[in-house]
């Protein structure tokens, strides 16, 4: 037994690390498309009520993808999943580069709906880090694969200049640039995962569990077993309404936040100064997001994951009232928007846990592909609704909507909590 137990957690060392190495470079993906995707959107478009539609696409991409990603996990294991997810992102870029050469709008938000598949790898994998972790670590490990995504995703932004060097070179529109960078962040990533996630750790897993291989089903039978596994378990109904909550109001105010801080330079909107304070400002909120998740793992597995989750959801609450009752000063929009990455990463983090935990093993993936899909999909919904709402009642009126959508949240989450204390039992400590 103790020699089984010390097999499992080497092989689970190596997985993290893995995980954790490629996830540095796939990071790289987000990173360009957030910063320059609003900016994008209206060049091409020339429309602002469009501003949002890159980072719609992006999410939309990533919802659409997590249950397709969960079936090939399910049938052929995380490894293969995870490096198609990054193939096809790297593809993505390419259509990106190929939108700013040619000025087409519809082949930028198709690079941007084929980059989010990067986005839904990057959540793959922090469930994947999880198939094998001991129930006490299980925190750890997956804020550490999160975590690890902070060099690549606070990058991205700041490719803006080193890209548009680059493009100089090769004789292509400055804006290309970061994009060439992000997809060779993203081959660097795919191919670690490809070569050195061995042994698979879904596959081990249901291996060790004595479970013989999934039945195959359809992208809707699978989201169907998802939810109804979810609405049956209170408490992974309340770990999934936090991460898509946190994620809706996250992507809402950080995709607006671009345009926003060039409508408050004015005349200096297309100065180099600009777009360097908004890839800063970027970097700072992506940095919130990710840098500090080991804490947050740490203080999910001391503290517990729904007391967690609820700090999460109070930190939100305090980045949208900077965001939206300073809107003016920018320095409290940056605060504001690292704010935003700290609330975002604690309800993550924690609610992802919560959901692994409150679960058997053959319950969690159909779950976690229903939660990842549910929580872009949000996230391309507030995206979407984003532009527009800024266009009626401005940057203050989107942090005002997210403000009440927190609060609806928590109210949940707490009755949620109640109910799962009095009706739900503990699953099995795997």
């Amino acid at each position: 037994m103790n020699t089984a137990l010390s097999a499992t957690r080497t092989t689970q060392s190596r997985i993290v690390r893995t995980l954790s190495i490629a996830q540095v470079f796939s990071g790289l993906g987000n990173g360009s498309t957030l910063a320059l995707g609003s900016i994008l959107a209206v060049d091409l478009s020339g429309s602002e009520a469009l501003a949002g539609s890159v980072n719609t696409a992006l999410t939309l991409g990533a919802a659409v993808s997590a249950i397709p990603l969960s079936q090939l996990a399910l049938a052929r294991g995380r490894r293969i999943a995870l490096t198609t997810g990054l193939t096809a992102a790297i593809a993505g870029t390419a259509l990106m580069v190929g939108a700013v050469a040619t000025g087409l709008f519809a082949l930028l938000l198709a690079g941007a709906f084929l980059v989010g598949l990067a986005t839904a790898v990057n959540l793959q994998a922090r469930f994947a880090v999880t198939d094998l972790a001991e129930p006490s670590r299980r925190g750890r490990d997956l804020s550490l694969v999160v975590w690890a995504i902070t060099i690549g995703a606070v990058a991205g932004p700041n490719m803006v200049y080193p890209g548009a060097v680059l493009a100089g070179w090769l004789g292509i529109p400055a804006q290309a640039g970061p994009f060439l960078i992000s997809a060779a962040g993203m081959v660097i990533g795919a191919a670690i995962v490809a070569v050195f996630l061995r042994p698979d750790p879904l596959l081990t897993r249901r291996a060790m569990d004595g479970n013989g291989p999934e039945p195959s089903g359809s992208s809707s039978s699978l989201w169907r077993a998802g939810w109804q596994i979810v609405r049956e378990h209170p408490t992974a109904r309340g770990a999934v309404i936090a991460v898509v909550t946190a994620h809706a109001v996250m992507v809402a105010v950080m995709s607006m936040t671009p345009l926003h801080i060039q409508h408050h330079a004015g005349n200096a909107a297309g100065s180099p100064d600009t777009i360097a304070l908004i890839g800063f400002t970027i970097s700072l909120h992506i940095a919130g997001m990710y840098a500090l998740s080991p804490l947050m793992g740490w203080l999910t597995d001391r503290i517990g994951a729904a007391p967690t989750v609820l700090a999460g959801m109070a930190t939100l609450m305090a980045a949208v009232a900077l965001t939206g009752l300073l809107p003016g000063s920018m320095p409290a929009v940056t605060a504001g928007l690292i704010l935003l990455g700290l609330g975002w990463s604690a309800a993550t983090v924690a609610g992802s846990t919560l959901l692994v935990a409150s679960l058997t093993s053959s319950q969690r993936v159909p779950a976690q592909g229903f939660s990842d899909a549910t929580m872009s999909l949000a996230g391309a919904v507030g995206s979407a609704v984003a532009g527009p709402v800024m266009g009626l009642i401005g940057y203050s009126g989107i942090s005002t909507v997210a403000a009440l959508l927190i609060v609806a949240s928590i109210m949940a989450l707490l009755r949620l909590s109640a109910g799962a204390r009095r009706r739900e039992p503990t699953p099995p400590g795997h």
